[in-house]
Formats: C-alpha cells, sequence, structure tokens
C-alpha cells in the first residue's frame, strides 16, 4: 500500500500546490522514486535483452509531460541514479523491449523523431548498429 489517493507527493501543474495533505502515513509504504513535479510516468520496463548490456536489469521509462526517457539504475531496491536517456522529440506514450533487445517507443501524435519527420514510433538502437 504506497497510500494513493489517500497521500502523495503531486502538485497541480497550474498552482504547484500540493493536491494531498501529506506525503506519508503511519502504514503505507514510501515510494522508491519521485519526480516533482511529475514527468507524468506512462509506461516502464525492466531492461533485459543483450542489445545495450550496460542498462539490463535497469528500468526504462517513458513519460508525457516531460518529454523524457529515463533510465533508472538500480541497487537492490533503491535507485542508484537517474539518466534521462533522450528528451525533447515530443510526448511518449509507451515504452517497450522488442525480442532483440532494442527499445521502441510509441509517441503522441504530433511527435517528431530524431530526423525531425513526423513519426508514431521511435525504435532505440545501439550506436553503430543498423
Amino acid at each position: 500500500n504506497y497510500g494513493w489517493p489517500v497521500v502523495g507527493f503531486g502538485v497541480n501543474y497550474r498552482t504547484g500546490i500540493a493536491i494531498h495533505g501529506a506525503t506519508h502515513q503511519d502504514g503505507m509504504e514510501p515510494p522508491v522514486h519521485i519526480w516533482v513535479p511529475s514527468i507524468g510516468v506512462t509506461g516502464m520496463l525492466f531492461y533485459t535483452g543483450d542489445a545495450f548490456p550496460d542498462w539490463r536489469g535497469d528500468m526504462i521509462v517513458a513519460s508525457l509531460r516531460g518529454e523524457q526517457l529515463v533510465r533508472l539504475t538500480l541497487d537492490g531496491q533503491q535507485v542508484a541514479r537517474e539518466e534521462i536517456l533522450i528528451h525533447g522529440i515530443g510526448r511518449i506514450r509507451d515504452v517497450r523491449q522488442g525480442p532483440e533487445g532494442i527499445i521502441y517507443l510509441a509517441m503522441d501524435g504530433d511527435a517528431r523523431g530524431f530526423d525531425g519527420d513526423p513519426t508514431p514510433i521511435v525504435r532505440l538502437i545501439p550506436t553503430g548498429a543498423r
């Protein structure tokens, strides 16, 4: 029980005022990681592929509001490092890992790919791969 909707860290996007009266309460687990203000998490996965071996076991998180793809490196059950992998190409609806270990992003309708062309799907491949 992480407490939602009774407790939380959310803030109103326009005013910056806290939505909840408290961020924690007895009997409820605190979150492992938060973003304030929220980046609008829309999808996440634990990476298990071979295409990006250094990412194996890390969480890959997609966001709408932040227009980011974030990598969270874990140390046990704690987040040891946060790295923004992609920022500013548009709102990311979802993130999935393909069977070959490549990462696919489902983009919002008006998103632009790395080449600036409209695109509904972005494919992440390792540097030097085709």
